[in-house]
């Protein structure tokens, strides 16, 4: 499996460069803000989602200065977005670093939220991309969608795999789809190139969800707890794809163990003991790879290059991936 550092090889330049462009698209002459959007910026992951932009927008031409707008307002949107759900998980952590809300409170947290959503905005009208603005806006409406319908259907726990995967396509898949299509859309106009590479990154985006539902529940050193999800009452596909094989009385002891016992460890590693007996992990990887395929079908449709090449690689890394 190729390493990220391998995969981002094309457009290593643009990547650097857009480290700075992204903190300067998040200044404010207000020393509280400025303090913390630097903390933001000094606790950045591995930037997947700027990578997914310069890579698609590669592909097809030029990397320009639209498409360094379009992976800052990406990034400022999903950044905004996390800060947002750390608020509402009470989450005190993130990445390893403390999250904006453990160190500076609720409020100023759901504050830097709002401010990182405008500067998003305004980068995009200020420079009149309101193509780029569009296919953003329209993830964030349905990434607060999916969270809403989730938070809907965990109550009952009676989530079908349709249900699953609307869910996973406004929560996950929408961002990651965005990413694709704001490439292409930087560079060229055509909507039909913007429309499949918005369906590449939505296949890509529901293999990863699926992949993070495997690594709750595999072996692998993770580092995430096993069972977290359970213990969470998350209803995953490989936990779905059981449920739906079982009788009916075992189906109401599992979701009894879920709602009433999720935070006993030993009933939790039943629940996980019964998704592996029950072929929920076998399931859930042929539906993983099967979008896998997808992505890279709707791939070849694209100009055979580095850029598209380093895509595939990402796709394989994304799946590959043991955290």
């Amino acid at each position: 499996m190729s390493t990220l550092d391998q995969i981002r090889q094309p457009v290593a330049k643009e990547m650097d460069l857009f480290e700075d462009k992204f903190k300067t698209a998040m200044q404010s002459r207000v020393p509280l803000l400025d303090r913390i959007t630097r903390y933001i910026v000094k606790r950045k992951g591995k930037q997947i989602r700027p990578l997914f932009v310069f890579l698609s927008a590669g592909m097809l031409a030029e990397i320009s200065e639209a498409t360094h707008r379009g992976a800052a307002l990406v990034e400022l949107l999903h950044t905004a977005t996390l800060v947002h759900d750390d608020v509402v998980d009470d989450a005190y952590e993130r990445r390893g670093f403390f999250s904006i809300n453990a160190l500076w409170k609720n409020k100023i947290a759901v504050l830097v939220g709002d401010y990182l959503l405008s500067k998003g905005l305004l980068l995009s009208l200020q420079n009149k991309e309101f193509h780029l603005l569009e296919i953003t806006s329209d993830a964030v409406r349905r990434m607060s969608e999916g969270e809403l319908l989730q938070i809907e259907k965990a109550r009952r726990l009676d989530i079908t795999e349709e249900v699953y995967f609307e869910i996973i396509s406004n929560k996950t898949a929408s961002l990651i789809a965005s990413c694709c299509a704001v490439g292409v859309a930087s560079v060229n106009q055509e909507a039909d190139l913007i429309e499949r590479a918005r369906q590449f990154g939505e296949k890509v985006g529901l293999a990863f969800q699926i992949k993070d539902d495997l690594l709750d529940l595999g072996d692998d050193p993770t580092g995430k707890t096993k069972g977290v999800d359970i213990k969470e009452k998350k209803m995953t596909l490989p936990l779905i794809y059981a449920l739906s094989k079982c009788e009916s009385s075992e189906k109401r002891r599992i979701i009894s163990i879920i709602k009433n016992h999720n935070e006993n460890p030993k009933k939790v590693a039943e629940v996980v003991r019964f998704i592996h007996e029950s072929g929920g992990i076998a399931y859930a990887h042929e539906v993983m790879r099967k979008l896998q395929a997808e992505a890279d079908a709707l791939l070849m449709g694209f100009p055979n290059n580095v850029f598209r090449e380093s895509l595939q690689q990402l796709v394989a890394f994304t799946v590959d991936r043991n955290k």
